[in-house]
């Protein structure tokens, strides 16, 4: 059997964490198995489809690498791919009336009124709430075409059988069944003839050829009446696979609290796709080992569905910056270099820290610093792969290069107060940075600059070089903390590092 799959969301918001673990599942598997992926727009509810929300879909799955063999922006053998474009080409009318002259299917004409009570008094008198016929599944013909005559809008509902058992044969949680009588008649065509997701999804999924539904588990109690569906028109029913839902460490329903965003506010983080995908892959899935940190390939070659677990998946937020952080490390220095000035160039990264990121205006000013060393990285490529190399161990997420390693790009790079009070008020302090001014002709290399401070501190009478190396740091780069201090002064150059060294000692002089 060859796999298809398919995604199919509903264009109405933006694209979060749990749909993209849907893709994504989808995606492995397929291509795991040789198959297709395929991209379904289910738009029928046109009062809330927003054309908005199907361009960020796209385009963020396009981000995270996540590619389809069919759909709306590619085509395929099944077009169109959009559902409203599939009712208007008449692709489900037949299939509808097919329900109806088999009596899988009836014309329900109650009013909002009416459904009102029906709910009311289902709930008063603690029975099952839904539609369980009303007067309209077994109302004579000529009920009905009195109803259609007066012109009364209507429903077409599914007729689920009484008095069975229904079985389905899931691969998490294995057979599932149910009580027919239980399950409720949903609508197949709304009032506006246009068609549920309950009647279109099962309709395309046997004309698309789908091998298998992979959905969330909240769509178990679907189940039921979509297998029916299949039964009903003698079609082979696919693998239904209902996919654990997502938690916070809490163990509660993953909101904006455990760090579930819009998966663009991953993207303007500064996340690598490749480490998003890695982590949201582990969400409910293991490989069968220990393993953590994979690449695409080693995703692809490893995932099956007997991976899949029926417990609900945590989302960690630092298990995904840790392995953000070793995705990065994976990097070669010019790829981690293509990797931020791509990240930079993203519209919305400077949209996120300037109008989404908390707190304001801080955050503003995180856009400003991304933008301008985007355009000093462009500038002097060569000398940009020499300080990324240093701060990639450093690097967790892309955003954060600004505070890694902005000061390899300052003349006068901010100093922090704390640093400067207990370091350049050293007593040696003067001296040492006089010192060095005087030797940066002699500074060219790590070794060298290494050799130079050593000197100082023997003459000084130093046993240790932390009185050298500290003052020195918070001098060349306004810290206390980062790279190794010989490498990054040999990055930086005797002409970088003498109007630092000079503002320090003026600093240094002031203060002594």
């Amino acid at each position: 059997m060859s796999v298809r799959v398919r995604f199919a969301p509903s264009p109405t918001g933006l694209l979060h964490v749990g749909a993209l673990r849907d893709a994504l599942f989808k995606y492995l598997f397929a291509r795991h198995c040789g198959g297709q992926n395929i991209l379904r727009i289910e738009d029928t509810d046109r009062s809330r489809y927003n054309p908005d929300s199907e361009r960020e879909f796209i385009e963020t799955l396009r981000w995270v690498g996540i590619d389809f063999d069919e759909g709306p922006h590619v085509g395929g053998p099944c077009a169109p791919y959009r559902q409203s474009e599939r009712k208007e080409a008449g692709i489900y009318e037949p299939y509808v009336r097919r329900l109806l002259d088999e009596g899988h299917a009836y014309k329900a004409f109650d009013t909002p009124e009416e459904l009102a009570a029906m709910r009311e008094h289902q709930i008063a008198h603690k029975l099952p709430v839904g539609y369980f016929g009303g007067e309209w599944r077994d109302a004579p013909p000529s009920k009905v075409e009195a109803a259609e005559r007066e012109g009364r809008p209507y429903v077409i509902r599914q007729r689920i059988p009484r008095g069975q058992r229904i079985v389905v044969d899931d691969v998490i949680r294995g057979r599932i069944e149910w009580d027919s009588d239980q399950i409720d008649d949903p609508v197949l065509i709304k009032a506006d003839g246009m068609p549920t997701y309950h009647f279109a999804a099962m309709v395309d999924d046997h004309l698309m050829g789908i091998t298998h539904i992979m959905r969330g588990e909240e769509w178990i109690s679907s189940a039921p009446k979509h297998a029916l569906l299949f039964d009903m028109f003698g079609w082979e029913r696919p693998v239904f696979v209902h996919c654990p839902v997502i938690v916070g460490n809490d163990g509660k329903k993953l909101s904006k609290r455990h760090g579930a965003t819009r998966v663009l506010d991953y993207m303007a983080q500064g996340f690598l796709p490749s480490a998003l995908k890695n982590f949201i892959a582990l969400i409910g899935w293991s490989p069968g080992d220990d393993r953590e940190g994979m690449t695409e390939r080693e995703l692809i070659e490893a995932f099956s569905l007997e991976g899949l677990q029926p417990s609900p998946g945590r989302f960690d937020i630092e298990k995904l910056r840790w392995l953000n952080g070793w995705h990065i490390r994976r990097l070669s220095v010019a790829e981690f270099v293509d990797a931020f000035q791509g990240y930079a160039r993203e519209p919305y990264v400077a949209e996120y820290w300037t109008q989404v990121a908390e707190p304001q205006p801080e955050a503003a000013r995180k856009a400003g610093e991304i933008a301008r060393m985007a355009e000093a990285v462009a500038r002097d490529r060569g000398y940009a792969e020499r300080f990324f190399a240093l701060a990639q161990e450093r690097t967790t997420v892309l955003a954060d290069l600004p505070d890694v390693c902005g000061f390899f790009l300052e003349d006068e790079p901010p100093m922090d107060p704390k640093a400067v009070a207990k370091w350049l008020t050293q007593p040696h302090a003067p001296d040492l940075f006089q010192f060095l001014v005087q030797n940066l002709f002699r500074m060219n290399s790590e070794a060298q600059c290494e050799a130079v401070l050593r000197e100082y501190a023997e003459r000084a009478g130093f046993e240790k070089l932390g009185p050298v190396v500290h003052p020195t740091r918070v001098a060349l780069t306004g810290k206390t903390a980062g790279p190794g201090l010989f490498e990054l002064m040999a990055v930086l150059g005797p002409a970088r590092m003498e109007p630092r060294l000079r503002r320090a000692l003026e600093i240094a002089r002031s203060g002594s």
